[in-house]
């Protein structure tokens, strides 16, 4: 059984800022659930989430509603 890498700290982990640019009115529905999953309300609204692969998938999904930072800390 191959070891696991140590768990990375709170610290050196990359993160993600999020913001909705566009309107999800007239978007398909799973278009505007991935937004709230995403805890996106309303045009302006940003939200700080880690950066793992399911988050990017979520993203992938809405890219032409949303803006994506990267922000290391």
């Amino acid at each position: 059984m191959p070891a696991r890498p140590p768990k990375a700290t709170k610290d050196d982990k990359a993160r993600l800022v999020v913001t909705q640019t566009r309107s999800a009115i007239g978007s398909k529905p799973k278009h505007r659930g991935t937004l709230r999953a995403l805890g996106l309300r309303g045009i302006g609204q940003s939200n700080d989430l880690p950066d793992r692969p399911e988050i990017r998938g979520m993203l992938a999904r809405v890219p032409h509603l949303i803006s994506v930072e990267e922000v290391s800390t």
